[in-house]
């Protein structure tokens, strides 16, 4: 899928992806197909469709599970099947997330949950399972998802905010208990990325034009962009890279 880089080290490579059927998570898989490596990915719908054509284009099919991660035995099990299928996991991506806007006001204690099962949990319990396997083949890569929206000061979805500040603390805390394995633990922080969703939910031009204004650089935030630097976390191209908070947002935020 990239048209820039190539990380040969990478292909054969069993990956796992949650998420990974629609969004940033599809390119993420088609991705991660094209560098040669083996895909399992979960989600809740169907992928069927998204599944046969990945494996016409690459004659490399993904593995599809379907599995709700808020049900941690059923993630769990999906990770066993995967790893039935492709062998032990070397790179782990937890990518799902669900970024539906709310306030403060009536949000209700089995909201918050439900959203810490999406956001937050998977995180942790998925690396709980793969970690042995990891630790059998001499490493690997650990890449969670967080995002610029915890550092950019907006209202409209507190707890949200919350549980991707809280998966930097906790790629920051894996990356020391993991490390002496050569298992690496890295958080990726996108900026605005131009999914079908987004589009369609929230960048209207008026919202665009503003939010261009905080970047940097003059250009949307497409897809290939965390793609890109997935493979690059993903690949012993960073084998000394872990425990960073790697932000993809065209200039918005600064770190460090």
């Amino acid at each position: 899928m990239s048209e820039f880089v190539t990380f040969h080290d990478l292909k054969d490579a069993s990956v796992y992806i949650t998420g990974g059927g629609s969004g940033i998570g599809a390119a993420l898989t088609e991705g991660f197909l094209a560098a040669g490596a083996k895909v399992a990915f979960v989600g809740r719908e169907d992928a069927s469709e998204f599944v046969y054509k990945m494996g016409e284009t690459y004659g490399n099919a993904p593995t599809f599970i379907q599995c709700d991660i808020t049900d941690v035995g059923a993630l769990q099990a999906s990770i066993d099947q995967a790893v039935d299928t492709n062998g032990d996991i070397s790179v782990l991506v937890n990518n799902a997330a669900n970024d539906t806007r709310h306030t403060l006001d009536d949000y209700t204690v089995d909201q918050w949950d439900a959203g810490m099962n999406v956001n937050l949990r998977p995180h942790f319990f998925t690396a709980q399972a793969v970690v042995d396997g990891m630790r059998r083949v001499g490493g690997g890569s650990i890449i969670n998802y967080s995002s610029i929206s915890y550092m950019m000061g907006n209202a409209g979805y507190p707890a949200y905010a919350t549980s991707k500040a809280a998966i930097v603390g906790l790629t920051r805390a894996l990356s020391a208990e993991l490390g002496p394995d050569r298992i690496r633990v890295n958080a990726l922080l996108p900026g605005w990325v131009m999914t079908e969703r987004q589009k369609r939910l929230w960048a209207t031009p008026e919202a665009l034009e503003e939010h261009l204004k905080s970047q940097n650089l003059p250009d949307l935030i497409q897809p290939r962009d965390v793609v890109d630097a997935t493979l690059f976390l993903a690949s012993k191209a960073s084998q000394m890279v872990t425990g960073q908070a790697i932000v993809v947002d065209g200039g918005t935020v600064v770190t460090g």
